[in-house]
């Protein structure tokens, strides 16, 4: 099973990243979506769930929810737009994963046996950050592994 993660895409989905998203299962955006029309753009891929961020706070992103679950073989993905706001125990949940965005900084970390992923950024370039996804895949066994794909970007 593979998932595509992405975040912060705020109103831009790059040329580059449906390629990396191919042959995912899922695709998880966690906020700042920008223009619903990325939303159906990644459905082309795979069936998407997705989460408002807080540039989502008029017009069709509104709608979104603001924290969401997504279980997928088994696992349950906690997601929210920014982990700075997570206000319970992702162990004590349930939750095999705390997905998140928010500061477009990519990371993976592991605490308690959850893992913890932001994909990073795969919009507009901030600062001197990468722009990023993620890829989860999970394997026969329910091993969750996390992997950040760096863009081979074209300037915008």
């Amino acid at each position: 099973m593979r998932i595509g993660v992405v975040s912060d895409t705020h109103g831009l989905l790059r040329p580059e990243v449906l390629p990396l998203l191919a042959g995912a299962d899922h695709i998880l955006h966690l906020g700042d979506v920008g223009d619903p029309e990325i939303l159906g753009k990644l459905a082309t891929v795979a069936p998407v769930i997705a989460i408002r961020g807080n540039i989502d706070t008029h017009g069709p992103c509104a709608r979104l929810p603001e924290t969401e679950v997504a279980t997928i073989a088994g696992h349950n993905f906690y997601m929210l737009h920014n982990v700075q706001r997570l206000d319970l125990n992702p162990a004590a949940a349930g939750f095999a994963a705390v997905l998140y965005g928010h500061s477009h900084k990519p990371e993976i970390h592991w605490k308690k046996g959850i893992l913890y992923l932001n994909p990073g950024s795969c919009g507009p370039r901030r600062f001197k950050l990468p722009v990023t996804c993620a890829r989860i895949t999970i394997d026969d066994n329910g091993r969750i592994e996390a992997k950040i794909l760096e863009l081979p970007i074209t300037p915008v």
